[in-house]
């Protein structure tokens, strides 16, 4: 019974985590504050998009989707590409904006 509890318990940890998955695109092209509030304004234009982070530093942009919703990884593509900008990666990444960002703060 003990096993069966852990089990459960793990397997309703990871769907919690994976809700909270975001999307982390590296860019080419940022080079200024302009291009990444451009950016920020394409992309929070998606209707599954909650919260969008760019960092200009490390030309990275971390999208977040609502509560229930999907990004699809090809909308992002689109949006940045239409900005103007070049999508050099894309992942998912377990962390939400706040988190991400809370991390960044963490390793300066």
């Amino acid at each position: 019974m003990k096993h069966i509890a852990i089990a459960v318990f793990s397997v309703l940890l990871y769907f919690s985590n994976a809700s909270h998955a975001s999307i982390k695109v590296t860019v080419n092209g940022m080079v200024c504050s302009f291009c990444a509030q451009g950016i920020e304004k394409s992309i929070s234009k998606l209707s599954a998009t909650k919260a969008v982070l760019v960092d200009l530093k490390n030309k990275v942009v971390v999208i977040e989707p609502r509560e229930g919703a999907q990004l699809k990884e090809q909308d992002v593509i689109r949006e940045i590409r239409d900005a103007g900008y070049d999508v050099v990666r894309i992942e998912t990444i377990p962390q939400t904006v706040a988190q991400f960002r809370e991390e960044k703060k963490a390793t300066r």
